[in-house]
């Protein structure tokens, strides 16, 4: 796993007088908060498999934003060869968005929202909890209950 490494200030920890805080953690930002709860045994082996399952599916898919311009050359003369149109989907993104969405019908209706935040875009379990309005702290046990469903959804012992 790659690891960007950073210093960061505890929370409500007070700085010296030039401006260093007194305590820090080091952190590593390329970390998902999926690793991080597995690095801490918070999650089962299986919950994390088939968290990085879904995650994989949604990558394959090709489902988050597109940030960048397509520089494919554009197609010549009347007969394209070998280009494809702007935006046609592979026969593996086809397959990987039917098992992602499988997936997210399988954790249901009430524990996808959570799942999707935090295994897919990567968010921090108390930044998905204030995002859906949810108490402090629930987020990590509706996590685990969805990972549970998406590991029987993907036959993950």
């Amino acid at each position: 796993m790659k690891q960007i490494l950073a210093e960061r200030r505890i929370h409500g920890d007070q700085s010296t007088a030039n401006g260093k805080p007194t305590r820090s953690v080091t952190v590593n930002l390329a970390e998902s908060p999926l690793a991080w709860l597995s690095a801490r045994k918070l999650v089962s082996a299986r919950q994390l498999a088939a968290g990085e399952m879904l995650r994989q599916d949604y990558e394959r898919a090709a489902l988050s934003q597109q940030v960048t311009m397509v520089w494919d050359a554009p197609p010549g003369g009347k007969h394209a060869r070998g280009c494809h149109e702007h935006g046609a989907m592979t026969l593996a993104q086809i397959d990987a968005k039917a098992r992602f969405d499988s997936a997210i019908a399988a954790a249901g209706v009430g524990l996808a929202d959570i799942l999707w935040r935090v295994v897919c875009a990567g968010e921090a379990i108390p930044t998905a909890e204030k995002a859906l309005g949810w108490p402090s702290r629930s987020g990590r046990l509706v996590l685990l209950l969805a990972l549970d469903r998406v590991a029987h959804y993907y036959r993950v012992n």
